[in-house]
């Protein structure tokens, strides 16, 4: 999740013409999907994530098209992990996407947004008895087999139940993503995954276990990742182990290839998608196996911002422009290093002179800072920020750190702004707790 440009830092203008969603009208401001982002402020305070209906269904059928025009079906899984709003969930679903989840409590929100169970693919190096259990009595799709023992566990559970699981083996292909070394998945020294000199034996054994259906591979190299070439190195490789399995007379029907479609985070365009899907022909489209891909950034994540205000300009040795927004809200910067663009949504200081900045949080660490040095003009207190690209990995990461209740968010659909999650009230935040 972390951001590898290294270009030069974008200028506002640069920011707002890379993203089509948004607009400056001079007497409205900032707008996203045509709505005034201050309107959206007065209404509903900050801070506040604002989501966009009609990005996320454009995202989408950009990357279905994709697809479509290498006349190469592949099925779309929405990542849930990247943000798990069922508002969300529920726009993807009526897109045609399934679910890739990593957690019984994201199978659960899947189903309560209608995705059927044997659309859902079950991911994760850590499932456990009592996660696929209740998986399996649900009728999940497909389980990502991380390791030798978890196939051992699902195989006596799904004996036990009397049940069939459905499952590929997830295989660590050891290709260096080129990305983050914090969400990097496809290296021999990750967590996750079978070893690829050990993945022919254990289809093999897969192949004879009780309650066990072997359909095929998956893998999952990394996140963020902005060029098509390590995937086509991973993907190479899958379709090397396809061919050698089926030389033992072991049968492949289902490669599932993972996400991790970067997008572009300062003024550059992301992962091209085209290309992308010409790869992916080109090294495993001959295959014939049902494809599956499971983005979850790609998706959300330019459909989506923080909105935030000005508490003060503090002058200290430097300028530090404080928000009311801090890393409790949006912890990717804090993180991972990563880097968001920032707007004001004032249209008259838009066009100010600027000036270096770091712009900050009120949260009690020096690591609640989202940008060090950001070219800004001045911010008075009660002016507003937009904070860009913010829907994944922002609200679905967020905690009540410093006792902060949660934030509201709103959904844009058709220039109709509908309230999605209400701002928690401080009192919720102690709930749930019994004082002995």
């Amino acid at each position: 999740m972390a951001d590898i440009f290294t270009g030069p830092e974008p200028r506002l203008g640069d920011l707002l013409v890379a993203r089509p969603a948004l607009s400056m009208h001079a007497r409205d401001g900032l707008c996203f999907e045509g709505v005034p982002l201050n309107a959206i402020a007065d209404q509903y305070g900050t801070p506040v994530w604002v989501y966009g209906a009609g990005s996320m269904r454009a995202r989408f059928a950009a990357l279905r098209d994709a697809f479509r025009q290498q006349d190469l079906p592949v099925h779309i899984h929405y990542a849930v992990k990247a943000n798990d709003h069922l508002a969300i969930l529920d726009i993807f679903r009526q897109a045609g996407a399934g679910a890739d989840v990593v957690s019984l409590g994201e199978f659960l929100r899947a189903q309560r947004a209608k995705i059927a169970a044997q659309d859902i693919v079950y991911s994760g190096v850590g499932k456990a008895s009592a996660e696929i259990e209740a998986a399996l009595s649900q009728g999940v799709g497909q389980f990502n087999v991380e390791s030798a023992e978890e196939l051992e566990m699902i195989s006596a559970l799904a004996t036990r139940l009397g049940s069939t699981a459905s499952i590929v083996l997830r295989m660590n292909p050891d290709v260096n993503a080129g990305t983050h070394a914090k969400i990097t998945t496809g290296l021999a020294e990750n967590k996750f995954g079978i070893p690829a000199a050990d993945v022919p034996a254990l289809y093999a054994r897969a192949s004879t276990l009780p309650g066990i259906v072997i359909h095929g591979l998956a893998l999952h190299i990394g996140s963020q990742i902005l060029s098509p070439a390590p995937y086509a190195a991973a993907y190479s490789k899958a379709a090397e182990m396809v061919r050698a399995l089926r030389a033992q007379g072991l049968e492949v029907m289902v490669l599932d290839l993972g996400g991790g479609i970067g997008i572009g985070y300062h003024d550059e365009p992301g992962m091209n998608l085209a290309a992308f899907a010409a790869m992916v022909k080109q090294t495993v489209g001959g295959l014939g196996v049902k494809l599956l891909l499971e983005p979850g950034r790609y998706l959300v994540g330019p459909a989506g911002l923080l909105l935030a205000s000005v508490v003060l300009q503090k002058q200290a040795g430097k300028r530090f422009v404080v928000l009311d927004a801090a890393m409790n809200e949006l912890m990717r910067p804090a993180l991972y290093e990563s880097w968001h663009g920032i707007l004001p949504v004032d249209p008259a200081l838009f066009y100010e002179p600027v000036s270096p900045g770091d712009v900050v949080g009120p949260v009690c660490e020096s690591a609640d800072c989202f940008a060090k040095d950001r070219e800004l003009p001045s911010l008075p207190p009660g002016t507003r920020v937009a904070i860009l690209d913010a829907g994944a990995y922002g609200a679905v990461m967020s905690s009540t750190y410093n006792a902060r209740p949660r934030a509201a968010s709103v959904l844009i659909d058709n220039g109709q702004v509908m309230l999605i999650t209400p701002r928690q009230k401080p009192e919720d935040l102690w709930m749930d707790e019994i004082l002995p």
